[in-house]
């Protein structure tokens, strides 16, 4: 499967989503591509720091691919990956147009604010756009970096729940927990980290699960 984490609003955790599917779906035995095609090349940085920790034992292959180039090596390569992870960014690029023409789920990580729910209707604009290069897409949605002791949550995903059309809301949170930026700074996923955050490791899993199913 190939999976592009993107949208157009950054700050989300995009990042932090893409390398948590790429470790997860690498622990579970498939042989995994990270494409870094965000220009800051976070991705590509973490997994760096990843090597280092774990003595080039990432579990996962990572490559930093920008523009069309995203679509053509994409296509070569997809044969020998079992999945293909990209992180896109935050923005409308060049080169998330190329990764949507061959993804396979679109995954749109959406702070739980109005203004931030909001921009997705230009999101769908995009997806409405790129459908015709690449009709079997599908785009699905959840909510990121909420505060788990607020009804802010709930109240958005009954908002994207009405909104939808050319996107699915899956309703699977992942908080803003610094389990998740602790983790990162280490190289690692909250499924690694020590001490373990229970709650961290929940939301995560089961995001995972909704997207490769369990």
């Amino acid at each position: 499967m190939i999976v592009l984490v993107g949208g157009i609003k950054g700050g989300s955790g995009k990042t932090t989503i893409a390398t948590h599917l790429a470790i997860l779906r690498a622990a579970s035995g498939a042989d995994v591509l990270l494409v870094d095609a965000d220009d800051q090349g976070t991705a590509s940085q973490f997994t760096a720091m990843r090597n280092e920790k774990l003595a080039g034992q990432a579990g996962y292959t990572g490559i930093q691919l920008s523009g069309m180039a995203v679509r053509t090596e994409i296509v070569r390569l997809k044969s020998k990956y079992d999945d293909i992870i990209i992180d896109s960014g935050g923005r409308d690029t060049g080169s998330q147009r190329a990764g949507l023409t061959v993804a396979d789920l679109m995954l749109v990580p959406c702070l739980p604010r109005s203004f931030d729910i909001w921009t997705l209707a230009k999101t769908a604009d995009l997806i409405r756009q790129m459908l015709p290069a690449n009709p079997n897409l599908r785009v699905s949605v959840f909510l990121s970096r909420t505060d788990p002791s607020s009804l802010d949550s709930a109240e958005a995903a009954e908002a994207l729940k009405d909104a939808m059309d050319v996107m699915t809301f899956i309703a699977s949170p992942v908080g803003a927990r610094k389990a998740f930026s602790q983790a990162s700074a280490a190289g690692l996923s909250v499924t690694e980290f020590r001490p373990r955050n229970e709650k961290a490791v929940a939301e995560i899993t089961t995001l995972y699960d909704n997207v490769f199913g369990k």
